[in-house]
């Protein structure tokens, strides 16, 4: 593994979805996960989101939309957090769940909300 990668990627994880989940999930992995964890902070954190022709924020935008599409909830709620860690507004995040409910479909987008009005609330709690 291409350390510089992965430590590149390291941090715009940190970054993005924080510190201390970060931490938790690596410090969680085993010698059965650990390789994977690796492999997608070098690649999909250093590799896809260290390329500096797209913005986090953007980048966060297309996650929301791409992942909300394909209906893994988990990680959208993960993601809906860093997006918000980057920048993407509220209003934002509602425009992007209205095109995921006019592409994916109305459950869908019903999805979406219920997960966003779990992290908005988070947010309001803190």
């Amino acid at each position: 593994m291409d350390g510089d990668l992965f430590e590149k990627g390291l941090k715009q994880r940190k970054a993005t979805l924080g510190d201390d989940y970060v931490e938790k999930t690596l410090g969680g992995a085993d010698d059965f996960n650990r390789p994977f964890q690796e492999a997608m902070t070098a690649w999909c954190w250093g590799f896809g989101w260290g390329d500096a022709a797209i913005e986090p924020k953007t980048r966060s935008m297309m996650n929301l939309a791409m992942i909300g599409a394909l209906g893994k909830m988990h990680e959208w709620e993960i993601h809906c957090r860093g997006a918000r860690n980057n920048g993407v507004s509220w209003e934002e995040i509602r425009a992007i769940v209205h095109v995921v409910g006019i592409y994916c479909g109305v459950p869908q987008a019903m999805e979406c909300f219920r997960v966003a009005r779990k992290v908005k609330d988070a947010e309001a709690e803190t």
